[in-house]
Order: C-alpha cells, then sequence, then structure tokens
C-alpha cells in the first residue's frame, strides 16, 4: 500500500480505536502526538489537522464513519508488517487511557476479523498481546453479530475539536 495511504489509514486506526468508546480521552491524544513525533508512525502527516478532519468526519457520519473505516481496512490489502502496526496501533490507543471498556476489545476484534494475519505471527512481535488475540467462536454469523451489536449499542457522540500543539 502507498505509504501516504497507509500512514492515513493507519491513524484513522488509531483515532477509531479512540471513538469507539464514545470518550476521546487526552491521553489517547498524546499516544498519538507521541507516534507521530517521536516513532514517526504517520510519516509526513500533519497529525493535528488530520484528526480535526477524523472529528469533523466522525461527527458527520457517525456509525457510517466507523464502518468506512473498516471497509478501507479491507480494501487496503495491506501486507504482514502494515498489519502488524495496524494491531500494534490499535491496542495502544486502546490501552492509552488505562481504561479498557468492552466496547474496545469488541472494536479491536471486528478490526481482527479485517487482518489477515496469523495470531502466531502477532505473537512473534506482540507477545504482550495474547488476551487480545483470545478467540470467541467466530462464524459468520457471530461476526455480523459482534458487528451488528456494537453498532446497534454504540451512540456516536459529537465530538469537540481536540486541543492539539500545531508544532506537530
Amino acid at each position: 500500500m502507498e505509504n501516504h495511504n497507509f500512514n492515513q489509514l493507519l491513524l484513522k486506526t488509531g483515532f477509531s480505536c479512540m471513538a469507539c468508546d464514545g470518550h476521546i480521552d487526552d491521553r489517547e491524544v498524546e499516544l498519538i502526538k507521541s507516534l507521530s513525533k517521536e516513532k514517526n508512525f504517520f510519516g509526513d502527516l500533519d497529525t493535528s489537522t488530520e484528526l480535526q478532519k477524523l472529528i469533523e468526519n466522525i461527527n458527520d457520519h457517525g456509525h457510517g464513519f466507523l464502518r468506512q473505516y473498516l471497509k478501507e481496512l479491507d480494501d487496503a490489502h495491506l501486507n504482514e508488517e502494515e498489519e502488524l502496526k495496524v494491531i500494534k496501533v490499535a491496542i495502544d490507543v486502546i490501552e492509552a487511557d488505562k481504561e479498557v471498556e468492552y466496547s474496545e476489545i469488541k472494536f479491536f476484534k471486528i478490526i481482527r476479523t479485517h487482518l489477515d494475519i496469523s495470531d502466531e505471527n502477532v505473537l512473534k512481535s506482540y507477545p504482550e498481546f495474547e488476551e487480545y488475540l483470545e478467540k470467541d467462536v467466530i462464524s459468520d454469523s457471530y461476526y455480523i453479530s459482534l458487528q451488528n451489536d456494537f453498532f446497534e449499542n454504540y451512540k456516536t457522540p459529537q465530538f469537540e475539536s481536540l486541543k492539539i500543539d500545531e508544532n506537530l
């Protein structure tokens, strides 16, 4: 996948995991800033501007935003290294506020169904993520039920603009 598009998808992954519990915590925003500035996870993206666009998008489209993100994940045809980065960003953001909610785990499991990498290969890179990879009984009907349950119970709030240091 082209780097710029992948960087946008990666940032959208982090943002979607921030928003999936209905609250964007300052610690999650700080993690995104840190991943951008210190680890260059999002390449040359202006994360401040991109995060503001993502907030506007989710405010305008609610569930549609998250559903579109999942479609983009499907359409991306990521390689294993890229899928590992998606998993890393997702779990790091989920854990950033020190309060892992069931809706976040459920959303991660939905993301996971859109990736091809094996659990064994994930655990080689991130052995600490084992609990996130614990299997539910997954069938097509279970996945549809999981996704429908998430979207039926998730009320998309209106998010306020983020107060982000413009020097990212």
